[in-house]
């Protein structure tokens, strides 16, 4: 099964569902604005990804936090805390695939890939 964490109203993760769907491929949809983001996922993600690819640093969210709250994300510790913290600002979508791999974002190519498997 195919896990996709995101928000439903974000353009990116709408792409990526609608290529899923395209593809007529099964998956499950984690609202992170209802549900948080759960801390064993995220725990899978930091070790997958690391954190610095998951922080959304292009995004409101990110540009609304104070300068202070900005800095203190330095590792992977104060990069857990912020997005639990303020779930829009994980990168979307986190995909975790059938085959094992985390991908964060939207790349069709990158994801065939991982759907072939």
């Amino acid at each position: 099964m195919i896990d996709v964490y995101g928000i439903p109203n974000c353009d990116t993760v709408k792409r990526a569902r609608t290529w899923l769907d395209g593809q007529g491929l099964a998956y499950t949809f984690h609202d992170f604005k209802k549900q948080g983001v759960p801390d064993a996922a995220l725990a899978r993600w930091l070790a997958a990804v690391g954190w610095e690819p998951l922080v959304n640093r292009r995004g409101t969210t990110w540009r609304q936090l104070d300068e202070a709250a900005r800095q203190a994300v330095v590792d992977a510790d104060a990069a857990a805390a912020a997005l639990r913290a303020h779930p829009s600002l994980v990168k979307r979508p986190v995909v975790e695939w059938a085959d094992g791999a985390v991908t964060v974002g939207f790349d069709a190519e990158t994801w065939k890939t991982h759907a072939a498997r």
